[in-house]
């Protein structure tokens, strides 16, 4: 065979790619080895493909239990979709909007609509003050006022929010935003990280709020900035986190698991091996790649890709990556409690499309009313009926329905709701329900994540054959995860193919 082209194929067939990990990063990853006609056998330990996006069978209907969006920056989402050949199958959710709820002295409220991760661009707009009141109001108007950073600035969100517009601004609007985004304190947020610019455009405008205003104006060709678009699986506003609310997010009619049926088909039809019940033991170093210890026959492999969440890929990485910690940052513990309910009184959808709570003031983290937050879940239910999502758990908390078994866990989600919505859901409302847990990755905007996370990958990219992706590497959300998985990947055939040339 003398033409370089062909020997390449040949290479690219006689070449063995073993992923861990079958969540959204390793199907992506193990597609594009396959496509260049690798083989790739990619191993799951649990019984399901997806990861954080799953659907579930819960009253007759078959919900998303876990993510049930995508961020829309980028196009990154919607081009594999396409590609697919789910683009048809896009939706957008309900634009109305979510309530906070626990606010002192008028209990909820809708969320006011400008603002980036909850800071108001104006502080005097009828929907702020109603949430901050006039003190509050008065108290954030300092801002303007005050003198701007001029050297460095404030990498904590709720340092610098606290500092610039007071306490009501930060308890009530921002801590709401990141508890349900990031399921963390505003205080452990890089501000840099969750809304690039604001610093710099602070000590521009000279305020706050002037900074908000002229982020969210450089931004309206693009998409909505009324807080960061996330799709881990919590609530709106996944992750496992939600869409934020007003964050530009779209979703799949039927649900995201469709993706996720997607991939595995087509990584099928391109013949690569899929297992599930295949958890990864060891990896061993061998003088023409990897031995990858199963639970049965060790596999041969030319290169190996982990994508596998934080803890269980560092374990498995630790003893062939020279400088990589076994042990994970904590990380927040998440249980999202999915309801479908009896109850007509929801049918004008009271308070939007979901609750974010003020830290504090109650059990459940936040709540989304799906059934007024997309069409295809509303028309999927009878006149009626309706789906509810509540979430409980954040970073340091662990969730309050931990310790309960699975139907005092949907009573305690279904009292929660109650109190949200602002309506009486008694227990002869209660059609199903459905309770999953997840230890989401550490937020990519955590203070200090970054650099963790550029150190991993450096180590791990230092072996040869060797490649890791997951949200701990890349942030949370499909529109981070999947680039990530794509960029990985390409690095890891690539050295494979040309080393064996």
């Amino acid at each position: 065979m003398s033409d370089p082209l062909e020997r390449l194929a040949q290479h690219a067939h006689e070449s063995h790619v073993v992923v861990a990990g079958g969540g959204i990063a390793g199907l992506v990853a193990a597609l594009e080895c396959a496509k260049v006609g690798m083989r790739v056998t990619v191993l799951e330990a649990s019984d399901a493909f997806g990861g954080v996006v799953r659907s579930a069978e819960v009253g007759g209907l078959t919900l998303d239990v876990g993510a049930e969006s995508f961020a829309t920056r980028g196009g990154i989402v919607r081009a594999l979709l396409a590609e697919l050949g789910l683009d048809d199958q896009v939706v957008r959710p309900n634009p109305a909007g979510a309530w906070v709820a626990g606010v002192p002295g008028i209990g909820a409220a809708p969320l006011p609509k400008g603002g980036v991760l909850g800071i108001p661009d104006n502080p005097w707009a009828p929907d702020v003050r109603r949430v901050i009141g006039w003190a509050g109001v008065w108290r954030a108007y300092l801002d303007r006022v005050r003198p701007p950073l001029t050297i460095g600035h404030q990498h904590s969100l709720g340092t610098l929010v606290r500092s610039r517009m007071g306490a009501r601004v930060l308890d009530r609007l921002v801590a709401p935003v990141t508890s349900g985004v990031y399921s963390a304190r505003p205080e452990d947020i890089d501000v840099d990280l969750a809304a690039p610019g604001l610093n710099a455009a602070l000590t521009r405008t000279g305020s706050l709020s002037g900074a908000v205003a002229e982020l969210r104006a450089a931004r309206a060709t693009t998409a909505p900035v009324d807080a960061p678009a996330s799709d881990v699986p919590v609530v709106d506003g996944p992750a496992p986190r939600t869409p934020a609310p007003g964050g530009a997010v779209e979703g799949i009619v039927g649900g995201m698991s469709r993706l996720v049926d997607a991939l595995v088909a087509r990584l099928t039809d391109l013949g690569v091996e899929v297992r599930t019940g295949a958890p990864v033991r060891g990896l061993t170093r061998t003088d023409g790649g990897w031995e990858v210890a199963t639970d049965g026959e060790p596999l041969r492999a030319d290169a190996v890709i982990v994508a596998l969440p934080e803890g269980a890929a560092r374990e498995l990485l630790a003893p062939v990556v020279d400088g990589l910690d076994r042990a994970e940052p904590v990380s927040p513990v998440v249980e999202v409690v999915t309801l479908v309910v009896d109850a007509p009184a929801l049918d004008s959808a009271p308070r939007g499309t979901g609750v974010l709570t003020v830290p504090g003031s109650h059990v459940a983290k936040a709540l989304t009313h799906s059934t007024a937050k997309w069409d295809w879940v509303r028309d999927a239910t009878d006149p009626g009926i309706h789906v509810v999502r509540v979430s409980f758990g954040a970073q340091g908390e662990e969730p309050a329905s931990a310790p309960l078994d699975d139907e005092a866990a949907g009573a305690l989600a279904l009292s929660e709701a109650a109190a949200l919505l602002g309506v009486a859901l008694p227990p002869s409302t209660l059609v199903a329900s459905h309770r999953v847990r997840y230890v989401q990755s550490q937020p990519g905007a955590a203070i200090g994540r970054a650099a963790q996370a550029a150190a991993a990958r450096g180590a791990v990219r230092a072996v040869p054959g060797l490649g890791a992706t997951g949200a701990w590497l890349s942030g949370t959300g499909l529109a981070q995860v999947i680039p990530d998985a794509r960029d990985e990947a390409d690095r890891v055939r690539s050295a494979t193919l040309w080393r064996r040339r």
